[in-house]
């Protein structure tokens, strides 16, 4: 594994552990060179699911996507990098499970905001206004209403 901070290929496991429900192995590893400690995780490589998009277009399905679409909505609030890490993981477990070889985008953004929308309310708003394409702050506002249950939204 090439040290991403030097750039040497030599290094050494230093740990290794189980990492979310057996569908990955993490490695702690240390550069023989500079010795800088970085993670790598081994998973298995599956047939490549596809992702259908909204224009029909078909894609590999990629999980640095959907980890950066929930690190953008999480960024300044308190959701780990492991927590994130785990509901990549949980997401494409799910999906690779319950769809054989197609997926529309629909139902992994839907899934996502399943997820944001239990973890962290702010970062689930933000998710959905990216992913459903609100035009205006109506939508948005209409977002907000019905995560709060219809209630009324107190003026300040």
């Amino acid at each position: 594994m090439k040290c991403p901070s030097c750039g040497n290929i030599e290094d050494k496991v230093v740990d290794s552990r189980e990492a979310t429900e057996g569908d990955a192995i993490r490695r702690r590893r240390e550069c023989v060179s500079c010795g800088r400690r970085f993670t790598t995780y081994e998973r298995l490589e599956e047939s490549p699911l596809m992702v259908v998009k909204k224009d029909g277009r078909r894609e590999p399905f990629d999980r640095k996507k959907i980890l950066g679409g929930l690190q953008k909505a999480c960024e300044k609030r308190p959701v780990s990098a492991d927590q994130l890490e785990s509901i990549v993981d949980r997401l494409q477990g799910g999906l690779i499970q319950d769809f054989e070889k197609e997926v529309s985008s629909k139902e992994i953004g839907s899934r996502a905001m399943r997820i944001l929308q239990k973890l962290d309310q702010v970062a689930y708003v933000r998710f959905a206004s990216v992913y459903r394409s609100f035009r205006d702050v109506n939508e948005f506002l209409s977002e907000l209403t019905d995560l709060l249950g219809n209630k009324k939204i107190p003026k300040t």
